[in-house]
């Protein structure tokens, strides 16, 4: 089992930063793929970035340059660092893990979730 818990949403402006923390507990986080998703309102969660256990990671073609992921297997926490933020990106932001080592961008793939947190960006 693992246990997931986001933080470092909030309100921003175009053009703004925000970083999210995702805190994991549990056994074996260093061997899980972590995910970041996002749900808007009346749209389905969608994929935002990986990073797997190598360190190798993934972006969705929208956020690839703007955001970067990373994870601290010692502290058993991965971040969203996100840059140039634009109104588009606003959405509940979701981290997840996989016990898998290759790239999945399927939110069915994941067998865990945190519970959201909310960024908002206005202009």
């Amino acid at each position: 089992q693992v246990q997931l818990v986001e933080s470092g949403g909030g309100n921003v402006q175009t053009g703004g930063s925000l970083r999210l923390s995702c805190v994991a507990s549990g056994r074996a986080f260093e061997t899980y793929a972590m995910g970041w998703f996002r749900q808007s309102p009346g749209k389905e969660r969608s994929f935002v970035s990986t990073i797997l256990q190598s360190g190798a990671t993934l972006y969705a073609a929208s956020v690839k340059g703007r955001f970067t992921i990373s994870r601290e297997n010692a502290k058993n926490t991965f971040y969203l660092q996100m840059n140039n933020l634009k109104p588009e990106d606003t959405a509940i932001y979701y981290c997840a893990a996989a016990p898998d080592r290759y790239f999945r961008q399927d939110p069915n793939d994941y067998a865990y979730w945190g519970q959201g947190t909310q960024v908002t960006v206005s202009t």
